[in-house]
């Protein structure tokens, strides 16, 4: 990690941060244009595919956008460990495109309601061991599937600009994305600080008056749709006795579920990333949070019978040039989106802009994801190791999404339908690689002792001091080492108790990877993250403070520091370099 702090000056309004409230509607209602487009076409395109009546279909999209409504508002409000505190949009997922319609049309609309109901308790129990997981669930493998999700999204896009009724001019449609991109950008780019929040708005409104005129806008298509409507009698029901289909296509159903799992645990974190001034570690309750939001959302998807939902990558790029992550925000987009749920012409409203415009600003906020994803993989350090799981997983995920990988072979079967996406198959490769590197890494050795315990520091140190003699460290790497775990042991020691009085306990782990020695320390703390402390304490007045000794000796002895807090755990991570 790098100690130095950088400062985000875009960010006008935090997370915990209350914007005024013309401030807070706009963003949200703003928000909700945005995204209700892909929740709703999402299901319209799936259902269609899959040849479902049309009321089922005006039912799926009712669900989607009141699960939809219901998890964003939760993401926002953060209830015991459900929800990220942080402004995460909640849509349907397109990964599940392929499994979704396969089982609409090999077993019905109830049979794929409980599929995704039982694979939703998949992500819960991710989301509870995500601390066991957290050597294969790393910043690569993050930022890896969000770039993907980029590249697997940007082709549909590039489609999308051309996409005129027939019979229109061969102009409007480089005219109107050209007119929507350009305003957007302009905005974006050069617009005063307080009105870029009204970019994306601003870029839809220009592209749809230059697209009226070329008959693009479908204003019958507004004016046919009611003002009120709810299609209760739709609802599929579901099926408690799942017969052989059921059983087929479970395992493709808890693999997409775990991969869009991984998405949501790339969002967890890219979303703290841009939602700060000033730079933080990465909180891992979030990221659970954000994960058990999202397991509800599909277990709430499959009650309904309509597709399971995720958290909207797009999010990221929103808050970035909108420069508002105030949660409050999030809250509003979730009222406006169950708002919209029952007012099917406010929502024939949005659906109605035409591809060319919906198409030339979600470019830009894809550009802007695809970033991000490379910035996390960078910020977390890029060796050669990192970069061959970055590299062979992306370019794996983009040959299996333009087919241009074993396509024959792969057919329309359980492995075309697995692989089909591009998501899918590079996150899937991203994670079998971590967890070869995992495997294969240099053998950990642990002991677990009382953290009160008064010869803890000479444990520990006769510990690692074994250790490295049978590496055969030189003994100033080795004292170097002695010194960094002590002054870890000072900063834990000094954490509060737990809240329930009982005793707390310390697991050490000790590896030896790629000329270093790498040590966790995992118990739980309820002070500040230690890699915060670190990072700050450059920008702090050089006063002698007995309080910040060990921070400013443990900087000065460890190559890399890292603090992960989860629910009921911190895991401290500490690594000194055998220098020559």
């Amino acid at each position: 990690m790098s100690f130095e702090p950088t400062i985000n000056d875009n960010i006008r309004y935090e997370p915990q941060e209350n914007p005024p409230t013309r401030l807070a509607i706009s963003a949200g209602i703003q928000g909700a244009l945005v995204m209700i487009g892909s929740i709703v076409l999402t299901v319209v395109i799936v259902f269609r595919i899959a040849d479902q009546p049309v009321d089922y279909i005006a039912w799926g999209v009712f669900a989607a956008l009141v699960v939809s409504g219901l998890t964003t508002i939760l993401q926002g409000v953060q209830f015991w460990r459900f929800g990220a505190g942080h402004l995460l949009v909640m849509g349907t997922s397109g990964t599940f495109i392929g499994v979704c319609v396969a089982a609409l049309v090999e077993a019905g609309p109830a049979v794929m309601a409980s599929l995704i109901i039982v694979s939703s308790l998949f992500q819960f129990l991710l989301a509870a061991r995500l601390s066991v997981l957290r050597r294969i669930f790393t910043p690569v493998v993050s930022g890896t599937v969000i770039m993907l999700i980029a590249a697997t999204v940007m082709p549909i896009l590039f489609d999308m600009l051309t996409d005129v009724p027939e019979g229109s001019s061969s102009v409007a449609a480089p005219v109107v994305a050209v007119t929507s991109l350009a305003a957007l950008l302009a905005l974006v780019l050069r617009g005063p600080r307080r009105w870029r929040i009204w970019s994306p708005i601003f870029g839809i409104i220009v592209g749809c008056a230059v697209a009226a005129p070329f008959g693009l806008y479908d204003v019958q298509y507004v004016m046919d749709a009611p003002w009120f409507g709810v299609p209760f009698r739709s609802w599929p029901g579901l099926d408690f006795t799942p017969g052989h289909e059921f059983w087929a296509l479970l395992p493709a159903f808890i693999a997409v579920t775990i991969v869009g799992a991984i998405e949501t645990i790339g969002d967890g974190v890219a979303i703290q990333r841009v939602s700060r001034r000033q730079p933080k570690a990465t909180d891992f309750r979030v990221v659970q949070g954000a994960l058990n939001a999202d397991g509800l959302g599909n277990l709430l998807s499959g009650l309904a019978g309509t597709l399971p939902n995720t958290t909207y990558s797009g999010t990221i790029p929103m808050v970035e040039i909108t420069g508002v992550a105030a949660k409050r925000v999030g809250i509003i987009i979730g009222v406006v989106l169950l708002a919209l749920a029952f007012s099917p012409k406010a929502t024939a409203l949005l659906i109605a802009i035409p591809s060319p415009v919906a198409a030339a600003f979600t470019i830009v906020f894809f550009t802007l994801l695809f970033v991000q994803g490379m910035r996390i993989v960078f910020r977390d350090g890029l060796d050669y190791r990192k970069a061959v799981v970055l590299g062979v997983s992306f370019w794996t995920g983009v040959g299996f999404q333009n087919q241009a990988i074993f396509p024959e072979q792969l057919g329309d079967g359980f492995w075309g339908i697995l692989l089909g996406n591009g998501m899918t198959a590079g996150g899937l490769v991203a994670v079998v690689l971590a967890a070869f590197m995992e495997l294969t890494a240099g053998r950990t050795r642990c002991i677990r002792l009382p953290v009160d315990d008064e010869h803890v520091a000479e444990r520990v140190d006769r510990f690692l001091r074994g250790f490295t003699g049978r590496l055969g460290w030189n003994p100033e790497a080795t004292d170097r080492l002695a010194a960094a775990a002590e002054e870890t042991l000072t900063i834990l020691s000094q954490e509060d108790p737990r809240d329930d009085g009982a005793p707390r306990h310390l697991t050490v782990r000790v590896r030896h990877d790629a000329g270093k020695v790498e040590v966790e320390f995992a118990s739980t703390l309820h002070g500040e993250n230690v890699e915060d402390r670190l990072t700050y304490l450059s920008v702090l007045p050089p006063i002698p403070d007995e309080s910040e000794a060990s921070y400013r000796l443990l900087r000065h002895y460890a190559s890399e520091v890292r603090h992960q807090k989860y629910y009921g755990l911190d895991v401290v991570t500490v690594s000194v370099a055998n220098a020559a």
